[in-house]
């Protein structure tokens, strides 16, 4: 770690934990209803679409009529988004005259971005239209990100009753958190992102002259434009991650400099972050939300350095054979193949670990180039189910199922009914909390097996050996715990992958919700159990420490085994060889 990596790491995370206090305690002001700072603005406009949904803000639905209405939701917009990228060719706004997208294609995008995974089998300046890019993919990264926040607050409202049948409405909380929190901050960092250079414009791609010419015939080059600080600035915020271009945010006009990279990074790790403070606040205890966060921390800083000092080290073969010294170096300060160089090493390894830590999927580094142990990190990091910071709203519901978890084993331990936030947990929770990690995890693992045991499978592989194994076990993690971003050297855009990575993509967002929402509806109908002696409490060093441990343990015993087939035997034969 130089002192370059150390500064970066120190603003990252320094700024987002400043400003995720402030952030958390007004969001937690919106899904109580308390009064905000933009209520006189924009409550007309809440109230016309409460009339428009034929929808009373006071009325409160359990949990299968909460999941009902968010699975109905979710299904209509799969079908517009899909509708959309079809029928592309005979709307407006297509400069390029592009036509629709291929069905098994469009089916697996409009998956993609209503489950808030973002996984893109395609180039997005040369296949969608500007309309689609805003009116079926933007519109998703709103929508599919709010319906991931609606669903947390369900789960700690739950905390908060005693004997109650509803746990909110899910048009309510949809509707705020896409008015009051995910519309004003877009709107902000749109403005920011368009003044550091990022391009937002309706016309259609220029024709610049080269400086250089290839040849006599080959003196111009077209460059794509669009509409696209918008849609980067509610993919980070939103943890979509979706590229309007197809190298995503290492495109020049979708993160232009150092400056918009570093705003971006703490983008995608904000909304997460403040909203452990949201879950405090409503939970009337701001210490619980303190420790949950404590514990994200505690285990993605260790993996970002650990990403940073693999890619530092450079690539063993090359640092043996003698390539990373003298003038000619051809890694000297490590293993810069596939970054850019605006961004370096640290810009790039710090980003590859938030991203995929943050269920944000977007990528300015291409990481099938990394060291074997540099690519780890980020795919562990999806394994552990997308908890650890995780994508907004979902990722914190994910952390707080693992302290159900928890406070379980600490209860066997000592012989004493567990016990979290005063709802004492029994068989039926931690049922539906197995679930919610043995679906993503059975989908990656099976998904995986089928890839390699069938030839469809393994005919999309670029590379061979252990290289080529690591870029389907991280295509089949990034869906099946819908992240989204993309190892590469993977031919993904064929039927085979985009229906097996469409399936696995849906049972890891609504195998997840449903089984959360259906432990909300429980906690929710229980009393409160006053805290006693005996009470193990959940705010403290220890309970952090046991909630790492237990995501740690889970997270080794469900992959260390695909992992060893994968980067650690590459690295292995890279160390090998390099003697």
């Amino acid at each position: 770690m130089t002192a370059s990596a150390w500064i970066q790491l120190s603003l990252v995370f320094g700024l987002v934990l400043l400003l995720a206090y402030p952030l958390g305690s007004y969001m937690a002001r919106v899904y109580t209803g308390a009064p905000t700072v933009l209520g006189r603005l924009l409550g007309p406009v809440e109230r016309l679409a409460f009339r428009a949904l034929r929808v009373e803000a006071t009325r409160e639905d359990g949990w299968a009529t909460y999941a009902r209405q968010l699975l109905v939701f979710s299904a209509v917009s799969l079908l517009m988004t899909y509708a959309l990228q079809r029928l592309q060719g005979l709307l407006p706004l297509n400069p390029l005259t592009l036509d629709g997208v291929e069905p098994t294609l469009a089916l697996n995008t409009a998956i993609s971005f209503v489950t808030n995974t973002n996984w893109q089998a395609y180039g997005g300046e040369t296949t969608m239209s500007y309309l689609t890019q805003m009116l079926a993919l933007g519109t998703q990264n709103f929508a599919s990100a709010a319906a991931g926040m609606a669903v947390l607050v369900a789960l700690v409202r739950a905390f908060t009753r005693t004997g109650a049948t509803g746990i909110g409405n899910f048009w309510v909380d949809l509707v705020r958190g896409t008015l009051y929190i995910l519309l004003p901050l877009a709107t902000a960092f749109a403005i920011t992102l368009a003044a550091l250079g990022v391009v937002q414009t309706f016309d259609p791609p220029a024709t610049v002259q080269l400086i250089e010419p290839v040849s006599d015939s080959v003196s111009t080059q077209v460059i794509p434009l669009g509409p696209a600080a918008g849609q980067v600035a509610i993919k980070q915020l939103g943890t979509n991650g979706g590229g309007f271009y197809n190298v995503n945010s290492a495109h020049p006009l979708e993160n232009p400099t150092p400056m918009s990279n570093f705003l971006e990074l703490v983008a995608i790790l904000l909304i997460p972050a403040a909203l452990c403070v949201t879950f405090g606040r409503m939970v009337g205890d701001t210490r619980q939300g303190w420790a949950v966060l404590a514990a994200m921390v505690i285990i993605l800083v260790p993996l970002s350095i650990a990403t940073v000092m693999a890619e530092q080290a450079g690539t063993p073969v090359l640092v043996n054979a003698g390539a990373d010294v003298g003038a000619s170096a051809l890694q000297s300060g490590g293993n810069m193949e596939g970054k850019e160089v605006r961004f370096g090493i640290v810009g790039s390894a710090l980003w590859a670990t938030a991203t995929t830590a943050a269920s944000n999927g977007s990528v300015n580094a291409m990481h099938d180039s990394f060291t074997p142990l540099g690519g780890l990190a980020p795919t562990w990091l999806m394994q552990l189910g997308e908890i650890v910071f995780g994508g907004v709203g979902s990722g914190l519901y994910g952390m707080l199922i693992f302290a159900l978890l928890t406070v379980f084993i600490a209860g066997l331990m000592v012989g004493r009914t567990p016990e979290y936030l005063g709802k004492k947990v029994e068989a039926f929770e931690i049922k539906m909390s197995a679930l919610v990690i043995l679906l993503p995890s059975s989908a990656v693992l099976l998904g995986t097996a089928l890839a390699v045991a069938t030839q469809a499978g393994r005919s999309g592989i670029l590379n061979p050996g252990p290289h080529g194994f690591t870029e389907i076990l991280y295509a089949l993690s990034s869906t099946s715990n819908n992240n989204g971003s993309a190892f590469g050297g993977l031919t993904v855009n064929t039927t085979f992958y985009n229906i097996l990575l469409g399936v696995t993509m849906w049972i890891g967002r609504f195998g997840v919700m449903i089984p959360v929402l259906a432990i909300a509806g429980s906690l929710a109908a229980k009393k409160r159990v006053p805290a006693g002696a005996g009470t193990f409490p959940t705010h403290t060093p220890l309970f952090t420490g046991l909630l790492i441990g237990t995501i740690l343990l889970v997270g080794a015993l469900t992959f260390l085994p695909a992992l060893a087939l994968g980067p650690v035997v590459e690295q292995l034969l890279a160390a090998g060889a390099s003697r």
